[in-house]
């Protein structure tokens, strides 16, 4: 299903990266575990110079019932006047086990499908997820933002893992998020009186420009736009 409104000629597709084939996608525990340890050292923990985003694209997955079938949807957006321009979904068998710790072998393939579908690429892209929030450090936006090498950030509901204060009580207030004396992450209100966000770099991004721009990009709600557009588009389907 795809919904539009405007958008270029430019698709998205995932630059050269050494595991960007999804032919060579892990079948075990182990092969996904040296994937993820790869996959980390690629992460790049700094905006490009001058970083103003354009354009910023959402992505959320949700699972069948029996888990079998994976949901993704991906929306582009005016990253200034957060006007939606395009929205896609796409679909996938679930082919990698369960795992805590492992969840984006399940639905990075099926986020590589729906980002494909517009129309062109986003500046910025906003994951429903972990980045370095993760205990080997590579969550979903991380291995989504080094397959796509594209500014990636994750924004996560709740959290994984860490300790934090809690921020204070109105919006843009935001904690550290540390693990074994490492800051991982920020925990972030972005509406007084709703429970904090959870926010990391996923690649090309700095921890406070991340920040910064999912600040930018709350309108009414506790989540950014981009995932919170995303999250409701995969849920009709899910």
């Amino acid at each position: 299903m795809r919904q539009q409104n405007g958008g270029g000629s430019r698709a998205l597709e995932p630059r050269p990266a050494q595991h960007s084939k999804l032919e060579e996608w892990p079948a075990d525990l182990g092969a996904a575990r040296a994937v993820q340890e790869s996959l980390r050292h690629a992460v790049v923990e700094t905006a490009p110079p001058g970083f103003e985003p354009r354009t910023v694209a959402g992505i959320d997955v949700h699972f069948s019932r029996d888990g079998k079938i994976a949901f993704a949807a991906a929306v582009r957006l005016d990253a200034r006047t957060l006007e939606l321009e395009e929205s896609v979904q796409a679909a996938l068998p679930a082919t990698f086990p369960y795992r805590t710790g492992f969840l984006s072998f399940r639905e990075v393939p099926v986020a590589l499908a729906a980002l494909r579908l517009l129309g062109s690429s986003p500046d910025l892209v906003m994951v429903d997820g972990q980045g370095l929030a993760h205990p080997r450090r590579c969550g979903f936006a991380c291995h989504l933002g080094v397959l796509l090498d594209l500014p990636t950030i994750g924004v996560a509901k709740s959290r994984l893992l860490g300790s934090f204060a809690e921020p204070g009580p109105e919006a843009g207030d935001w904690t550290p998020l540390e693990d074994k004396g490492e800051i991982v992450g920020a925990v972030l209100r972005t509406k007084p009186g709703c429970r904090p966000l959870f926010v990391s770099i996923g690649h090309r991004i700095d921890l406070p420009t991340a920040v910064g721009l999912v600040e930018a990009s709350v309108v009414r709600h506790r989540l950014p736009e981009p995932s919170r557009l995303a999250d409701r588009l995969s849920r009709a389907h899910a």
